[in-house]
Protein backbone atom coordinates (compact mmCIF):
# COMPACT_ATOMS: atom_id res chain seq x y z
CA UNK A 1 0.00 0.00 0.00
CA UNK A 2 2.72 2.74 0.87
CA UNK A 3 4.14 2.11 -2.95
CA UNK A 4 0.72 2.48 -4.07
CA UNK A 5 0.78 5.82 -2.69
CA UNK A 6 3.90 6.73 -3.20
CA UNK A 7 3.15 6.35 -7.02
CA UNK A 8 0.08 8.55 -7.25
CA UNK A 9 2.21 10.76 -5.54
CA UNK A 10 3.60 11.90 -8.84
CA UNK A 11 0.13 12.74 -9.49
CA UNK A 12 -0.75 14.71 -6.57
CA UNK A 13 2.24 17.07 -7.88
CA UNK A 14 0.44 18.16 -10.61
CA UNK A 15 -2.46 18.75 -9.10
CA UNK A 16 -1.16 20.37 -6.19
CA UNK A 17 0.10 22.77 -9.29
CA UNK A 18 -3.18 23.53 -10.49
CA UNK A 19 -4.72 23.88 -7.30
CA UNK A 20 -1.78 26.27 -6.35
CA UNK A 21 -3.14 28.22 -9.68
CA UNK A 22 -6.79 28.39 -9.32
CA UNK A 23 -7.50 28.47 -5.81
CA UNK A 24 -8.70 31.69 -3.98
CA UNK A 25 -7.07 32.11 -1.09
CA UNK A 26 -9.01 33.59 1.65
CA UNK A 27 -7.41 33.72 4.90
CA UNK A 28 -7.55 37.71 4.54
CA UNK A 29 -10.97 37.29 6.04
CA UNK A 30 -9.92 34.65 8.65
CA UNK A 31 -8.80 35.58 11.78
CA UNK A 32 -6.17 33.07 13.58
CA UNK A 33 -7.53 32.22 17.10
CA UNK A 34 -6.32 31.78 20.51
CA UNK A 35 -7.14 28.21 22.31
CA UNK A 36 -7.44 29.74 25.84
CA UNK A 37 -10.09 32.68 24.52
CA UNK A 38 -12.17 30.22 22.04
CA UNK A 39 -12.46 26.45 23.71
CA UNK A 40 -12.41 24.86 26.60
CA UNK A 41 -11.00 21.65 28.02
CA UNK A 42 -14.14 18.80 27.92
CA UNK A 43 -11.93 15.51 29.88
CA UNK A 44 -8.18 14.63 30.65
CA UNK A 45 -7.19 18.04 32.27
CA UNK A 46 -4.93 19.07 33.76
CA UNK A 47 -2.87 16.10 32.72
CA UNK A 48 -3.57 15.07 29.25
CA UNK A 49 -3.93 18.42 28.11
CA UNK A 50 -1.75 20.75 27.49
CA UNK A 51 -0.91 24.29 25.43
CA UNK A 52 2.43 24.67 23.97
CA UNK A 53 4.29 26.60 21.82
CA UNK A 54 3.44 29.54 23.75
CA UNK A 55 -0.41 28.67 23.31
CA UNK A 56 -0.43 27.96 19.58
CA UNK A 57 -0.63 24.21 20.03
CA UNK A 58 -3.12 22.42 21.91
CA UNK A 59 -1.55 18.70 22.54
CA UNK A 60 -4.14 15.78 23.64
CA UNK A 61 -2.69 12.90 25.23
CA UNK A 62 -4.41 9.16 25.57
CA UNK A 63 -2.44 6.75 28.45
CA UNK A 64 -4.07 3.99 29.85
CA UNK A 65 -6.23 6.20 32.44
CA UNK A 66 -7.78 8.49 30.29
CA UNK A 67 -8.70 9.89 27.19
CA UNK A 68 -8.64 13.75 26.64
CA UNK A 69 -10.57 15.92 24.17
CA UNK A 70 -11.69 20.54 23.90
CA UNK A 71 -14.82 22.08 22.61
CA UNK A 72 -15.32 25.45 21.23
CA UNK A 73 -16.95 27.82 23.43
CA UNK A 74 -19.33 29.02 20.50
CA UNK A 75 -21.72 27.19 18.04
CA UNK A 76 -21.71 27.84 14.50
CA UNK A 77 -24.25 27.86 11.36
CA UNK A 78 -22.58 28.15 8.43
CA UNK A 79 -18.69 29.43 7.68
CA UNK A 80 -14.98 27.86 6.74
CA UNK A 81 -13.07 26.32 9.60
CA UNK A 82 -9.28 25.20 9.46
CA UNK A 83 -7.30 23.31 11.73
CA UNK A 84 -4.14 22.50 11.56
CA UNK A 85 -3.22 18.67 12.96
CA UNK A 86 -0.13 16.83 13.43
CA UNK A 87 -0.68 13.34 14.38
CA UNK A 88 0.75 10.50 16.76
CA UNK A 89 3.94 8.92 15.42
CA UNK A 90 4.71 5.07 15.27
CA UNK A 91 2.71 2.78 16.69
CA UNK A 92 -0.45 4.05 16.80
CA UNK A 93 -2.80 1.31 16.48
CA UNK A 94 -6.24 1.39 17.85
CA UNK A 95 -6.05 4.90 19.18
CA UNK A 96 -8.78 7.20 17.23
CA UNK A 97 -8.10 11.28 16.91
CA UNK A 98 -11.31 12.99 15.88
CA UNK A 99 -11.33 16.09 14.62
CA UNK A 100 -15.24 16.81 14.13
CA UNK A 101 -18.51 19.34 14.35
CA UNK A 102 -21.55 18.47 16.15
CA UNK A 103 -24.97 20.33 17.20
CA UNK A 104 -26.79 19.44 20.50
CA UNK A 105 -26.91 15.76 21.17
CA UNK A 106 -30.54 15.05 20.15
CA UNK A 107 -31.77 12.47 18.10
CA UNK A 108 -32.24 14.93 15.54
CA UNK A 109 -28.46 16.20 15.86
CA UNK A 110 -26.13 17.05 13.13
CA UNK A 111 -22.48 16.17 12.55
CA UNK A 112 -19.38 16.30 10.68
CA UNK A 113 -16.55 14.09 11.52
CA UNK A 114 -12.76 13.71 10.42
CA UNK A 115 -11.61 10.86 12.15
CA UNK A 116 -8.08 9.51 12.13
CA UNK A 117 -7.51 5.86 12.86
CA UNK A 118 -4.32 4.86 14.16
CA UNK A 119 -2.06 1.69 12.75
CA UNK A 120 0.93 -0.59 13.60
CA UNK A 121 4.46 1.65 12.82
CA UNK A 122 4.93 1.97 9.11
CA UNK A 123 1.48 1.12 7.84
CA UNK A 124 -0.58 3.92 6.61
CA UNK A 125 -3.54 6.17 8.79
CA UNK A 126 -6.74 5.85 7.54
CA UNK A 127 -8.88 9.05 7.58
CA UNK A 128 -12.79 8.33 7.91
CA UNK A 129 -15.52 10.89 7.57
CA UNK A 130 -18.94 10.53 8.50
CA UNK A 131 -22.05 12.87 8.00
CA UNK A 132 -25.17 13.06 10.36
CA UNK A 133 -28.14 15.04 9.00
CA UNK A 134 -30.98 15.07 11.14
CA UNK A 135 -29.74 12.16 13.60
CA UNK A 136 -29.37 10.02 10.87
CA UNK A 137 -25.35 8.86 9.91
CA UNK A 138 -24.36 5.91 8.89
CA UNK A 139 -22.15 7.89 6.21
CA UNK A 140 -18.86 6.64 6.86
CA UNK A 141 -15.93 7.00 3.69
CA UNK A 142 -12.36 5.93 4.35
CA UNK A 143 -9.31 7.02 2.60
CA UNK A 144 -5.73 6.86 2.73
CA UNK A 145 -4.00 9.99 2.83
CA UNK A 146 -0.88 10.75 0.66
CA UNK A 147 1.55 12.10 3.24
CA UNK A 148 2.64 11.01 6.84
CA UNK A 149 0.02 12.93 8.85
CA UNK A 150 2.54 12.43 11.77
CA UNK A 151 5.71 14.37 10.10
CA UNK A 152 4.25 17.48 10.20
CA UNK A 153 0.85 19.63 10.77
CA UNK A 154 -1.59 19.39 7.94
CA UNK A 155 -5.16 21.41 7.31
CA UNK A 156 -8.49 19.83 7.64
CA UNK A 157 -11.00 22.03 6.64
CA UNK A 158 -14.78 22.62 6.55
CA UNK A 159 -16.71 24.56 4.24
CA UNK A 160 -20.53 24.87 5.01
CA UNK A 161 -22.96 26.89 3.29
CA UNK A 162 -26.92 26.18 2.42
CA UNK A 163 -25.93 24.43 -0.81
CA UNK A 164 -23.02 22.17 0.41
CA UNK A 165 -20.42 20.51 2.52
CA UNK A 166 -17.09 20.45 1.43
CA UNK A 167 -14.28 18.49 3.84
CA UNK A 168 -10.33 19.14 2.60
CA UNK A 169 -7.25 18.15 3.30
CA UNK A 170 -4.13 20.66 2.84
CA UNK A 171 -7.16 22.47 0.57
CA UNK A 172 -7.59 19.07 -1.59
CA UNK A 173 -11.40 18.27 -1.39
CA UNK A 174 -11.78 14.78 -0.24
CA UNK A 175 -15.49 14.63 0.30
CA UNK A 176 -18.74 16.94 -0.96
CA UNK A 177 -22.16 16.66 0.74
CA UNK A 178 -24.70 18.36 -1.09
CA UNK A 179 -28.19 19.81 0.01
CA UNK A 180 -30.80 17.99 -1.80
CA UNK A 181 -33.85 18.65 0.08
CA UNK A 182 -35.58 19.36 -3.18
CA UNK A 183 -35.71 15.40 -3.46
CA UNK A 184 -36.77 14.92 0.38
CA UNK A 185 -32.96 14.31 1.69
CA UNK A 186 -32.43 16.30 5.17
CA UNK A 187 -29.06 18.55 5.30
CA UNK A 188 -27.18 20.18 8.03
CA UNK A 189 -29.15 24.04 7.60
CA UNK A 190 -31.16 24.37 10.93
CA UNK A 191 -28.58 23.51 13.49
CA UNK A 192 -25.68 25.01 14.75
CA UNK A 193 -22.62 23.12 15.29
CA UNK A 194 -19.97 23.59 18.15
CA UNK A 195 -16.19 22.81 16.78
CA UNK A 196 -14.70 19.35 18.88
CA UNK A 197 -11.57 16.94 18.97
CA UNK A 198 -10.42 14.34 21.03
CA UNK A 199 -8.24 11.02 21.48
CA UNK A 200 -9.37 7.85 22.23
CA UNK A 201 -9.17 4.54 22.88
CA UNK A 202 -11.02 3.01 19.49
CA UNK A 203 -9.23 -1.01 19.93
CA UNK A 204 -12.62 -2.68 19.45
CA UNK A 205 -13.12 -1.31 16.08
CA UNK A 206 -10.59 1.49 14.75
CA UNK A 207 -7.91 -0.27 13.02
CA UNK A 208 -7.96 -4.03 11.10
CA UNK A 209 -11.72 -4.11 12.60
CA UNK A 210 -10.57 -4.08 15.88
CA UNK A 211 -7.33 -7.22 15.86
CA UNK A 212 -4.88 -4.57 16.13
CA UNK A 213 -5.43 -3.55 20.10
CA UNK A 214 -3.66 -0.09 21.59
CA UNK A 215 -0.21 -0.87 22.94
CA UNK A 216 -0.31 0.90 26.19
CA UNK A 217 3.61 0.20 25.91
CA UNK A 218 3.77 2.96 23.63
CA UNK A 219 1.32 5.21 25.58
CA UNK A 220 0.67 8.51 26.35
CA UNK A 221 -0.03 8.90 22.67
CA UNK A 222 0.35 12.76 21.80
CA UNK A 223 -1.78 14.51 18.87
CA UNK A 224 -0.89 17.97 18.45
CA UNK A 225 -3.75 20.57 17.12
CA UNK A 226 -1.97 23.75 16.13
CA UNK A 227 -3.62 26.91 14.38
CA UNK A 228 -7.05 27.58 13.99
CA UNK A 229 -9.05 29.64 11.41
CA UNK A 230 -12.79 30.48 12.33
CA UNK A 231 -14.78 32.42 9.37
CA UNK A 232 -18.28 31.07 10.18
CA UNK A 233 -21.84 33.02 11.52
CA UNK A 234 -22.47 31.83 15.03
CA UNK A 235 -25.26 30.40 15.81
CA UNK A 236 -27.55 31.40 18.57
CA UNK A 237 -27.49 35.25 18.55
CA UNK A 238 -30.99 35.36 16.64
CA UNK A 239 -31.28 35.59 13.00
CA UNK A 240 -28.20 35.73 10.65
CA UNK A 241 -29.84 38.36 8.68
CA UNK A 242 -30.21 40.51 11.25
CA UNK A 243 -26.27 39.78 11.64
CA UNK A 244 -25.41 40.36 7.64
CA UNK A 245 -24.56 36.48 8.06
CA UNK A 246 -23.90 34.37 5.60
CA UNK A 247 -24.88 36.87 3.05
CA UNK A 248 -21.72 38.85 2.97
CA UNK A 249 -19.11 36.31 3.54
CA UNK A 250 -16.99 35.11 1.26
CA UNK A 251 -17.74 31.35 1.34
CA UNK A 252 -21.55 32.00 0.89
CA UNK A 253 -20.52 33.68 -3.15
CA UNK A 254 -21.82 31.89 -6.04
CA UNK A 255 -18.36 30.33 -6.42
CA UNK A 256 -18.71 28.30 -3.24
CA UNK A 257 -22.00 26.94 -4.30
CA UNK A 258 -20.34 24.05 -5.65
CA UNK A 259 -17.23 22.85 -6.63
CA UNK A 260 -15.21 24.33 -9.71
CA UNK A 261 -13.73 22.34 -12.39
CA UNK A 262 -10.69 22.36 -11.04
CA UNK A 263 -11.87 20.52 -7.97
CA UNK A 264 -13.72 18.84 -8.82
CA UNK A 265 -10.60 17.27 -10.37
CA UNK A 266 -9.06 17.29 -7.29
CA UNK A 267 -11.79 15.47 -5.71
CA UNK A 268 -12.25 12.59 -8.15
CA UNK A 269 -8.33 12.20 -7.70
CA UNK A 270 -8.32 11.36 -4.18
CA UNK A 271 -11.52 8.90 -4.70
CA UNK A 272 -9.76 6.83 -7.39
CA UNK A 273 -6.48 6.98 -5.63
CA UNK A 274 -6.97 6.74 -1.59
CA UNK A 275 -10.71 5.64 -1.53
CA UNK A 276 -10.62 2.59 0.91
CA UNK A 277 -14.41 2.20 1.54
CA UNK A 278 -17.62 3.90 0.57
CA UNK A 279 -21.07 3.66 2.04
CA UNK A 280 -22.46 3.83 -1.24
CA UNK A 281 -20.69 0.96 -2.53
CA UNK A 282 -21.23 -1.60 0.60
CA UNK A 283 -24.31 -3.50 -0.88
CA UNK A 284 -24.04 -6.07 2.39
CA UNK A 285 -24.74 -2.95 4.46
CA UNK A 286 -27.03 -1.50 2.10
CA UNK A 287 -28.86 -3.74 -0.66
CA UNK A 288 -30.56 -0.64 -1.60
CA UNK A 289 -27.99 2.30 -1.46
CA UNK A 290 -28.71 5.78 0.66
CA UNK A 291 -30.60 8.04 -1.99
CA UNK A 292 -27.81 10.78 -1.90
CA UNK A 293 -25.78 7.67 -3.32
CA UNK A 294 -27.40 7.89 -7.10
CA UNK A 295 -27.74 11.81 -7.26
CA UNK A 296 -24.27 13.06 -8.48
Amino acid sequence: MKEQIACNMRQFQDLRSLAAAVCIVCSCTNVLGVYTDDFHVTWGAPNNTKLVDGGEVMQLMLDNHTAAGFASNKMYLFGSIDMQIKLIPGDSAGVVTAYYFSSELTPSHDEVDFEFLGNVTSQPYILQTNIFANGVGGREQRIYLWFDPSADFHSYSLLWNEQQIVLSVDGIPIRRFANNEAVGMPYLRKQPMGIYASIWDGGTWATRGGLDKVDWGSSPFVAEFGRYKVDACEGGKGTMEEDGCPSGKWWNEAAYQELSYAKKGQLSWVRSSFLVYDYCTDSERYPVPPPECSIS
